[in-house]
């Protein structure tokens, strides 16, 4: 048991999680580990939903907008940059904050990543000629036969995903899902997870919304200006994937908007799956007063009982 706690705040995408956890930033006095992998790229801001300027000086954010589309960065490089800045973040402060919908990025924080063995380059090299050739239905195919489990809650439409848990089962013959969920990391915080919720109809409308937003705020734009460069894995995701088939003349914008929503509404129940795995996450309503997440905090934290920081 230790004195420091990271306050984990995750749930479905356009649900309140950046809102709460500036909120709890403010209350804790403390800083904010952004566990979103969308929003990591300088040059998706729109489509990625970045907290607003207003929002990025309410509370220090650390991992927004802080690398290029074009260079490579993956969940090993955010787990070890991150758990170095919540390192700087405990030397003076009890409590840091982390938020995001990204399952792996915020289970590589928590308890470190899973051990995969080497793949040879051919099986990776095949997949991705499969891929190129006959798009992602035969991999989702392959992948739903070789890995039921992991198909259940994989980012199905994420090509790179799916090649990698291909790759996996196909050089081992076991299932990607076996590798996963291994003896924790020891880390030096104790954590806190907290989830918002809501019904999914709740969910949907607010999804539906923030595309709309979105659009009003430029994203067919922001997508325009990135179209050249639209083959890099960092932009193959919802709302800039649809755009860009848009821009090709395969859809009329009227239904490029459709399929955003739509796209953005799997995603939302594919990060739900994956959290609702973790028994230690604590849901609420995304409508509960702050105060009340506050007492359940207060109530961790003083279950564990160590001493605070002088100051704090």
């Amino acid at each position: 048991m230790n004195n420091n706690y990271l306050l984990n705040v995750v749930g479905p995408t356009a649900i309140g999680k950046t809102s709460l956890a500036i909120l709890l930033a403010k209350k804790f006095n403390t800083e904010i580990i952004s566990a979103d992998s969308r929003q990591f790229y300088k040059e998706m801001r729109i489509g990625t939903a970045v907290p607003s300027a207003e929002e990025l000086q309410a509370a220090k954010h650390h991992f927004i907008q802080h690398i290029s589309i074009e260079e490579h960065y993956n969940v090993g490089d955010f787990e070890s940059e991150a758990i170095q800045k919540l390192d700087e973040i405990f030397k003076n402060k009890s409590f840091a904050i982390m938020v995001g919908g990204s399952g792996l990025y915020t289970k590589s924080v928590l308890n470190g990543l899973d051990y995969f063995p080497e793949v040879p380059q051919e099986i990776r090299e095949n997949l991705n000629l499969k891929f190129k050739e006959k798009g992602l239905l035969p991999l989702q195919e392959e992948l739903k036969k070789l890995d039921s489990e992991y198909y259940k809650i994989a980012d199905v439409e994420n090509p790179q995903r799916l090649i990698r848990a291909l790759e996996i089962a196909i050089a081992t013959g076991k299932p990607y899902s076996s590798y996963l969920n291994q003896p924790k990391k020891q880390r030096n915080f104790t954590p806190i997870n907290i989830g918002l919720t809501a019904e999914r109809e709740i969910i949907y409308e607010r999804i539906n919304r923030r595309v709309e937003i979105m659009m009003d705020e430029g994203l067919l734009q922001e997508a325009e200006s990135l179209f050249a460069k639209r083959r890099l894995n960092a932009l193959n995701t919802v709302g800039y994937k649809e755009l860009f088939a848009f821009l090709e003349g395969k859809y009329p914008l009227e239904t490029t908007v459709s399929e955003i929503k739509k796209n953005t509404r799997r995603f939302a129940k594919r990060q739900l799956t994956w959290f609702r795995k973790d028994p230690d996450i604590q849901w609420f309503d995304y409508k509960t007063p702050t105060e009340e997440i506050q007492q359940f905090i207060d109530a961790k934290v003083a279950k564990s009982s160590p001493p605070l920081k002088e100051g704090e």
